[in-house]
């Protein structure tokens, strides 16, 4: 009996019933056969050894695709436990090593490393690499796996919850070490060019804080060593632009022990924020939006009425308690509340798109152990925004949206990536309303964006989504603004305008953030520039230096003519060249230096962070000067370019 599964160019292959995916890569070409490492299925990456059903969407996956980096990372983890159970024996329980987006990890327990050990566990794994042990999937009877870990009760807890998956259980072997495992991966672990572990964390047993504490290490493998030393070069620059060393260094914000995932802002980080919203506001502006505002406690009955409510709890995302036999909560998002404004009084077609805006805070309980600086927060404020409007609005709107992203992500030096994700299997609305959508984002998009990547199915349930994904200057990718249309909470909430017809309708929903979260936005901007801001953004955009307590009058007179601008005086008592790295230090775009020559001479010396500098200005020139480079939001300081 045959069968018949999809392949990437859309066309279509038939083959033998209980086939594998090295048995379909056969099928295709001996060579492809020959060359298989793993395999997807239906998008998800599985092991060669797989079987496929029909209608199946299948790719092959080699030692050319851009998957088989996770292969290897994942053999690497093995070759971690391996070393592991060479090193420490019965001693080390393992448990489970995926591979990450940059790597791999492992958790174990009943052994206490620190970094120390690394150079040990590491020269194992050499080792283990240089046997290029082979590495061989293997089936074992259920009754034989749960006795090889009659010891280990986390496998046994793996194996319990796989108990309805067959009566074989899948290992891998490579040498005299074998572990539970589904796979896929590299045929040897000679395959394992460069790697290197990382650090070491903590982590609760299945991420569950009531259950025990295990030692996750990470680390992570590449092909070649030059390809690890790439790797290890940008992350050394990651950790130089860490957003939370440099934001402790400029004393833009703190994250306290006592307020986790809630974000403290100093003044020098609340001038960045401002000029951020003062930017949001001048695009929201240009949208035709208006600014609300709406309380961050409510009665959970406001997102059982949008359907929010039970996706929140269930996934214990949402701060709930009950009081007075009634339940509370913090709001998770903001559309909800909107809605209500919305709902206010009776709409007519005239008046649509109705849009609404919000400097938002919202609160999601995210696990302790995902709480990243600015990155991943619990407390979180969205430049929100929600037009209500028409269906044959959607396209314009979309494009009008499309617009201003782009003008924006551009003016901050981002390069962006835009996301098309269509109707989900579980899809709510009707679908002719889906079809309308889908190709009016579709249009939208070929008009204002051109290139850009499709996610079939992974719409949200309530509507099309476009995804803006940014790439930093050292070429990282960030998920930041968000354009969604949303045929439900009009429905859940009985949202309704006059339409021309003088009947009533459902308006077509637009959720939009175009930072995404201010706080993100934030993290990722920091590292993105490294703390040197450009000077429109900059907390402190000039220091003037006097070079002697003489020079201070003539300082305070330069500061008043500046006062436009933030400026500050530096009046310790260093040295001129004390005072210009302390400058360097703290990011700031331009120094005055103002000494008797320029004092006598009513004049300023200029230098900026770049250590380009010059003397004879008049403070009129340089006023306009950073005037201009302030409204034009260039990037660089300029003056002296």
């Amino acid at each position: 009996m045959s069968i018949e599964v999809r392949l990437p160019d859309g066309s279509s292959l038939e083959v033998e019933e209980n086939s594998t995916i090295q048995d379909v890569a056969y099928e295709i070409g001996t060579g492809l056969g020959d060359d298989t490492v793993a395999g997807k299925i239906n998008g998800e990456l599985v092991a060669k050894e797989e079987q496929v059903s029909d209608g199946d969407e299948i790719e092959i996956v080699t030692d050319q695709s851009e998957e088989y980096t996770q292969v290897l990372r994942h053999s690497a983890a093995h070759v971690f436990a391996q070393a592991m159970k060479r090193i420490y024996g019965d001693e080390v329980k393992l448990t489970i090593g995926p591979w990450t987006d940059e790597g791999f990890y492992y958790d174990i327990d009943g052994v206490d490393l620190d970094e120390e050990d690394f150079e040990e566990i590491e020269e194992e794994m050499a080792s283990i690499i240089e046997e290029d042990l082979e590495i061989e999937r293997e089936m074992l009877p259920r009754e034989e796996a749960e006795e090889f870990f009659s010891d280990n009760k986390y496998k046994q807890e793996i194996l319990a919850e796989e108990a309805g998956e067959g009566e074989e259980v899948s290992f891998y072997k490579q040498g005299e070490f074998k572990d539970l495992c589904k796979g896929p991966h590299v045929e040897s672990t000679g395959e394992v060019g460069g790697f290197k572990l990382m650090e070491i964390a903590g982590a609760y047993w299945r991420g569950d804080e009531e259950n025990e504490m295990l030692t996750r290490v990470y680390g992570t493998a590449f092909p070649s060593e030059s390809e690890l030393e790439d790797f290890l070069e940008k992350r050394r620059e990651a950790e130089k632009r860490d957003h939370r060393r440099i934001g402790k260094e400029m004393d833009l914000f703190s994250i306290p022990d006592f307020a986790p995932g809630c974000a403290h802002f100093h003044p020098q980080g609340m001038k960045i924020r401002r000029e951020l919203e003062d930017y949001i506001r001048e695009k929201n502006a240009e949208l035709g939006y208006t600014e609300v505002k709406t309380p961050e406690l409510n009665k959970a009955e406001l997102w059982k009425k949008t359907g929010h409510y039970e996706a929140f709890k269930e996934e214990g995302e949402m701060f709930a308690w009950e009081q007075d036999d009634t339940e509370y909560g913090l709001k998770p998002m903001n559309c909800a509340n909107h809605s209500h404004i919305f709902d206010s009084g009776k709409k007519s077609y005239r008046e649509l798109p109705i849009k609404l805006s919000e400097f938002g805070t919202v609160y999601r309980n995210e696990q302790s152990g995902e709480l990243s600086g600015l990155l991943r927060v619990r407390g979180l404020t969205q430049d929100d925004g929600h037009a209500y409007m028409r269906k044959d609005q959607i396209e314009e709107e979309i494009k009008k949206h499309l617009d201003i992203i782009i003008e924006m992500y551009d003016e901050f030096g981002f390069d962006v990536n835009f996301i098309m994700e269509t109707k989900p299997p579980k899809a709510q609305g009707p679908d002719e309303l889906w079809e309308e959508a889908e190709e009016a984002l579709e249009n939208a998009m070929n008009e204002k964006v051109g290139d850009f990547e499709v996610k079939p199915e992974e719409g949200a349930f309530y509507g099309p989504k476009i995804g803006v994904e940014v790439e930093d200057a050292i070429g990282r990718k960030w998920q930041l603004g968000t354009v969604q249309l949303d045929f439900v909470i009009p429905r859940n909430y009985g949202l309704k305008y006059v339409g021309e017809d003088n009947e009533e309708h459902y308006p077509v929903m637009l959720h939009r953030a175009i930072l995404g979260s201010i706080d993100r936005f934030m993290g990722v901007m920091i590292e993105h520039f490294a703390g040197d801001f450009p000077t429109w953004l900059a907390p402190e955009q000039v220091r003037i230096l006097p070079v002697t307590d003489d020079n201070k009058e003539y300082a305070e007179k330069i500061k008043e003519q500046l006062s436009d601008f933030r400026v500050e005086i530096e009046d310790r008592s260093w040295t001129v060249g004390k005072k210009i790295q302390a400058a360097h230090d703290d990011n700031v775009p331009y120094m005055l230096i103002l000494g008797d020559d320029e004092q006598e001479a009513g004049e300023i010396s200029v230098r900026d962070r770049e250590e380009n500098e010059d003397r004879g200005f008049t403070v009129e020139e340089f006023r306009e000067a950073l005037k201009k480079e302030v409204e034009e939001k260039k990037l660089e300081p300029d003056f002296l370019q």
